[in-house]
């Protein structure tokens, strides 16, 4: 699970108590800071983190024209050095050098009670080096990248793959911090921010509880199908790869909508566009992340939708693009178990293609009465797309 922890070492003097309070308070992984006796005030939910205000690591690692002897006094010598007060949790240290990061490692190995991290700035091919090591000899490894590419980080995570230690990405605002955290599908485990004020500590405790629900899909049973004439139809085109039983869901109303397939399938004139669902008429509903619907007619590129697989699982999917076109359309009613009207509107054509339980691939033109769909019965009202108590009648 992510996580993060919060950076006070540059957070204006007058702004830190209510930082500290927000980080307990939002439940932040950890607090990171050059002053101990602040470390020790905080609850033990926190993760007291103590880098020193001189954080360079001292260099007792041994020499390795040295006999054994000689090498496991010198280990000893820097446990003794390095052995931290109380009122912290996590001792972090930085490093430049293999040599001190064979001191760090030592440290950690003869058990000063502490768990010690490294501090790493990475800026060129042997500090990274050193960073891909850290994440494999240490229980935390915190790296700046100098560079604003990611793809040193990229590099890390490869590396650290089969580690059993954090890795903590020092980001600069919220913005990379969300980029870290998607970085390879599998992101930092964890970042260093420096907030501004307690705002920006709530801020950051939303970004890391988003994520998408598992929904509970039902069984929609056709009513009937039936030719409506010429309209306007949405063409959904992703930034990402549906699987074989994933599409986005769709409606006429917002109390219920249909699982719509994407174009991953194989089609007899033309290839597949796996990044698509041909998804149904501009007045339609969609579902977004946050319990949030759009209008197809609202959706564009950069637009945040719900990819749903047939199993409820769902992922966030970026809009590349949306293509409108005067289509001839279908109109497919069905209704749930409790009798609730669900509503398609899709384009009138054997290349539209909607989900039945199971994930099997239902052709919209061929479908029958008493045909079964798989669906998302909503129990929201909704004003411009977001949930409301208030009395509403679709029809």
């Amino acid at each position: 699970m992510r996580f993060a922890w919060i950076d006070l070492r540059e957070v204006p003097r007058q702004q830190i108590q209510a930082v500290v309070d927000a980080a307990v308070h939002a439940r932040m992984a950890g607090v990171v800071s050059a002053d101990a006796e602040l470390l020790a005030t905080l609850p033990p939910t926190v993760t007291r983190v103590l880098m020193p205000a001189n954080p360079a690591a001292k260099k007792t690692a041994p020499d390795k024209d040295k006999d054994t002897d000689t090498r496991d006094k010198a280990a000893k010598e820097s446990s003794k050095e390095s052995k931290p007060a109380t009122g912290h949790d996590v001792l972090l240290r930085k490093f430049t050098t293999q040599d001190e990061l064979d001191a760090l490692a030592a440290d950690q190995r003869t058990g000063t009670g502490t768990p010690v991290a490294g501090f790493v700035d990475v800026r060129d091919d042997r500090t990274l080096q050193l960073s891909c090591a850290s994440a494999m000899a240490l229980p935390y490894t915190v790296i700046h990248f100098a560079d604003p590419t990611k793809i040193p980080l990229e590099i890390v995570l490869a590396a650290a793959e089969p580690a059993e230690g954090k890795l903590v990405t020092v980001v600069d605002g919220l913005e990379e911090a969300a980029i870290v955290f998607d970085v390879l599908e599998r992101g930092s485990d964890g970042i260093l921010f420096t907030p501004r004020g307690a705002d920006d500590v709530f801020a950051l405790a939303r970004l890391l509880q988003a994520g998408t629900p598992q929904l509970e899909l039902s069984t929609l049973t056709v009513e009937s199908i039936r030719h409506v004439g010429l309209g306007d139809r949405v063409c959904v085109d992703t930034c990402s790869h549906f699987e074989e039983d994933e599409g986005i869901l769709v409606g006429s109303y917002s109390s219920g909508f249909v699982l719509c397939c994407s174009e991953t399938h194989p089609l007899p004139y033309m290839p597949t566009r796996p990044f698509r669902v041909n998804a149904g008429a501009l007045h339609s509903y969609t579902l977004g992340p946050d319990n949030r619907t759009n209008y197809l007619s609202e959706v564009g590129s950069g637009t945040a939708l719900l990819a749903v697989g047939a199993d409820g699982r769902t992922r966030r999917v970026v809009v590349g693009r949306a293509k409108l076109e005067s289509r001839p359309l279908l109109e497919i009613r069905t209704h749930a178990e409790d009798g609730r009207l669900v509503s398609l509107t899709v384009q009138d054509d054997w290349h539209v293609r909607v989900l039945g339980p199971g994930g099997k691939v239902l052709n919209v033109t061929e479908l029958q009465p008493g045909d079964e769909l798989l669906g998302y019965l909503a129990t929201d009202k909704r004003h411009v797309g977001l949930p409301i108590g208030e009395f509403c009648k679709e029809v």
